[in-house]
């Protein structure tokens, strides 16, 4: 093991090669959470709820209809989760052939349509494969082979599915947002990122900030401006940055969510009335942080 480390450290080009092929074939299952967790977690709700009717309003449960209840609210599989069934076409649901779940390369080889129906399979797919790729790639010129690169390559593998959830069903799932948050912590014991003061100040402080404008605004308006799971994704970068990293993040996302917001406002594809997404702009404005987040603040000091 050491001597691959050491040939990787002396062939970084190779080595970026090597992360960004990986990252892709990894990009593809992620191309799977985002399309299959949002379902299961809705099942899940589904089931609680039943559960709760039929402990406590069990003549309410008999007029709606057991059966309805119980039904699946989706077309999918009874058995469905992150590793079963297997890759299908929503269309056709012919199996799609291994050779064609190629990442980038198979999209590209069937033209952006299913082989059996020609049906159009979305650009999502290999635009998701591509941006692991490229991120990871940043992270190995970065980090090098290193325990870092590891460590910063899953969060930026969760991160990506966080955006695409959250884009989808406006929602950051506790599935992921919660493991991230408490492997930053047990990472910065050691002193990875961070050190374990300031990672679990950051994790503290970036929850409660969010938290409070969430409460000022709504007292203000009597409107919810942003969702719980923006709270807890700005504690997971408080983790695993430290404390000091959190007001980039927050100036990087703000400025940024602002700026597309009144793009799409004064372009039309947004009515002001309706909500975005939040989250990918603190994932975003995260991930920059913690590539170049110690060079964005001491150029900013140095033009003071």
């Amino acid at each position: 093991m050491s001597e691959i480390l050491s040939v990787l450290s002396h062939n970084l080009w190779l080595f970026i090669l090597i992360s960004f092929m990986f990252a892709s074939v990894i990009g593809s299952f992620v191309n799977v959470v985002i399309h299959r967790l949002p379902v299961m977690m809705k099942r899940q709700w589904q089931q609680e709820c039943n559960q709760y009717l039929a402990e406590y309003h069990p003549e309410q449960l008999q007029q709606l209809g057991a059966e309805k209840l119980n039904e699946a609210i989706d077309p999918y599989p009874a058995k469905y989760n992150l590793i079963f069934p297997s890759s299908t076409c929503p269309k056709c649901h012919n199996p799609i052939k291994p050779w064609h779940n190629l990442p980038i390369i198979g999209w590209l080889m069937l033209q952006g349509k299913c082989a059996s129906c020609q049906s159009p399979i979305s650009p999502r797919y290999p635009l998701v494969e591509l941006i692991a790729g490229l991120l990871i790639s940043v992270l190995a010129w970065h980090f090098g082979p290193s325990g870092q690169f590891l460590f910063a390559s899953l969060l930026t593998f969760a991160l990506i599915a966080l955006t695409g959830i959250d884009l989808d069903e406006m929602l950051l799932p506790d599935q992921i947002t919660l493991p991230l948050l408490w492997l930053g912590l047990m990472l910065n014991l050691q002193g990875q990122f961070a050190t374990a003061t300031d990672a679990l100040i950051g994790a503290a402080a970036g929850y409660l900030s969010l938290w409070s404008v969430f409460w000022l605004f709504k007292l203000l308006t009597g409107k919810e401006g942003m969702g719980y799971g923006d709270f807890k994704l700005l504690a997971v970068f408080g983790a695993w940055l430290g404390w000091q990293m959190l007001p980039l993040v927050i100036l990087l996302s703000s400025l940024v969510g602002a700026l597309v917001g009144i793009s799409l406002i004064v372009t039309k594809r947004l009515d002001q009335s309706n909500p975005i997404p939040f989250g990918p702009y603190i994932a975003a404005a995260g991930w920059i942080a913690l590539v170049w987040g110690q060079d964005i603040v001491d150029w900013y000091l140095a033009t003071l």
